[in-house]
């Protein structure tokens, strides 16, 4: 057992770490004849004997993992997947990230552990539990490890080689799967009572010493940042469309107040390329994860610069002892209001950015979460720098009312958060008197004709009840507005074999594919 913390992360880690993966693809490659450019450590390159381009070879492996998606498109993109999303959502995946956040906080301590989940004290099979612990300590390790190296590679001073670039690249992302993955570990404990969350309810006078002037002026929750803080661009590795690289800066958010980074896909060949800032949904830590579905391929094949910030409490923003955007909905009711109200305005600085490097139209949008704070950020553009506001909005999966999420929601049924809160002093119209700060006006935020939403007429994540109306409230055009038999999950799982919304966004935006 894992008496503390493995917090060396010395050099000799690293490099053995990075020496196996390519070692790996150097076996791999023999067969594959791979481009040894994308799988040789510096020094060992010799590009001019490469039987397959970097690009060329990028394309095929790009093409293969749509091939796959369209397969898991064809198999769960059926109304059937939302019972089964949703059911796997909260007996499996909640209480098994729940544990593995527990882990964080352990220390290989059983009794530390059992405190941070919580659970029965009594657990049979205790030595199971410590050999679990271990290795979820072992991939947290190496993926901290891995890490270190990569902010150095992308964000050192010194310059680094595109190959080694690559190969800590795909390290990372290797190291952060089998870490995100440890969850695994803890699978045997899921039966025992487990929570879906560690839910923290705040009380009604806490909560108004932070928001409750916000009740009557919500504007300084969501200004422009002034002065805005400096991005720092990475240095940037080769993609099948383009290249690819990260921003990174300080959050403005006082609430926040961490690092947020960004993902940019940047195609080639595009002189001053349209933008698109796009959010991802809760949970879903995009840039850490092998195999997840890539909504902005897309994008990006039609010209798009896609920009797809990291969501507060996700992936390298994730607080100690919380799973991926476990605190937006644990801290209650503020975890909320910090989320999106910060992302807001880190948007704007994403904004700002955009319109420096690039005289292409900006745009807004996202799927979920994502989506939520893309209509709220283009609502209170409106009292930003008029540069700064966006001229199209893509939105997938979204809803009206924050209420109607939190309260009346499948989220709701998670944790059961509103009918906690009533033993905390809460009531229904204190909460809304709150979570009505998060939804956006019913007048456009942007022209009409440039919205493009898809909606799920069996969504009942973000209520499709809620979200239809505000759409037709805005004025936006039949031929903009896609409404599918579908439900929260089979929504994106639709989208990647009938990508008719998508291209319709970019026939608005003036982009098409190349």
């Amino acid at each position: 057992m894992l008496k503390r913390p493995l917090e060396g992360l010395d050099y000799h880690l690293i490099v053995t770490h990075l020496q196996d993966h390519i070692r790996d693809k150097e076996q791999w490659k023999k067969k594959s004849k791979m481009p040894p450019s994308l799988n040789t450590l510096p020094g060992t390159m010799n590009e001019a004997s490469a039987e397959v381009s970097p690009r060329r070879f990028l394309k095929t492996r790009a093409a293969a993992g749509r091939r796959k998606r369209w397969l898991m498109s064809q198999t769960l993109g059926w109304p059937l997947f939302d019972p089964i999303s949703s059911w796997m959502l909260r007996r499996l995946y909640l209480p098994s990230s729940r544990l593995w956040a527990a882990a964080h906080l352990a220390e290989g301590s059983l009794q530390r552990f059992c405190d941070a989940v919580p659970m029965p004290r009594r657990i049979g099979n205790s030595s199971r539990l410590e050999a679990a612990l271990a290795r979820f300590d072992r991939a947290r390790v190496a993926a901290a490890a891995i890490e270190t190296e990569w902010q150095r590679v992308f964000f050192g001073p010194e310059d680094i080689s595109p190959a080694y670039r690559s190969a800590v690249e795909a390290a990372r992302l290797d190291a952060t799967h089998a870490y995100y993955a440890a969850r695994k570990n803890f699978a045997f404990l899921i039966g025992r009572n487990v929570p879906a969350i560690n839910l923290e309810i705040e009380s009604p006078e806490s909560v108004a010493q932070i928001y409750g002037n916000a009740r009557d002026d919500f504007a300084p929750f969501v200004a422009m940042p002034n002065p805005m803080p400096e991005v720092q661009v990475s240095r940037a590795i080769r993609s099948s469309l383009g290249k690819d690289y990260w921003l990174r800066f300080k959050s403005p958010s006082s609430r926040l107040g961490d690092t947020v980074y960004a993902r940019v896909h940047e195609p080639q060949g595009v002189i001053d390329p349209p933008t698109i800032i796009y959010g991802h949904g809760v949970c879903v830590e995009f840039d850490h994860w092998r195999g997840l579905i890539e909504e902005t391929y897309n994008l990006c094949a039609a010209g798009f610069r896609v920009i797809r910030p990291e969501a507060p409490w996700h992936g390298r923003r994730q607080p100690r002892g919380f799973f991926g955007g476990e605190r937006l909905m644990a801290v209650f009711p503020t975890g909320s209001i910090d989320a999106l109200s910060g992302a807001v305005r880190e948007w704007a600085v994403l904004a700002d950015w955009s319109r420096k490097t690039s005289r292409g139209t900006l745009s807004f949008g996202g799927t979920s979460l994502g989506a939520l704070t893309a209509q709220l950020a283009a609502d209170r553009a409106h009292k930003w720098e008029e540069r700064l506001r966006p001229e199209g909005l893509f939105l997938i999966t979204h809803s009206a009312s924050m209420t109607d999420i939190v309260m009346q929601g499948e989220i709701s049924k998670l944790f059961d958060g509103t009918e906690t809160a009533k033993t905390k002093g809460w009531t229904i119209d204190t909460l809304s008197a709150y979570f009505r700060l998060l939804d956006p006006s019913h007048s456009p935020p942007v022209a009409p004709d440039k919205i493009v939403t898809l909606l799920g007429k069996r969504d009942t994540v973000t209520p499709f009840n809620s979200a239809l109306p505000l759409v037709q409230s805005w004025g936006v055009p039949k031929e903009n507005m896609f409404v599918w038999d579908r439900g929260h999950f089979s929504v994106p799982m639709t989208l990647i074999r009938d990508q008719r919304p998508i291209r319709r966004f970019c026939a608005v935006m003036g982009s098409t594919d190349r």
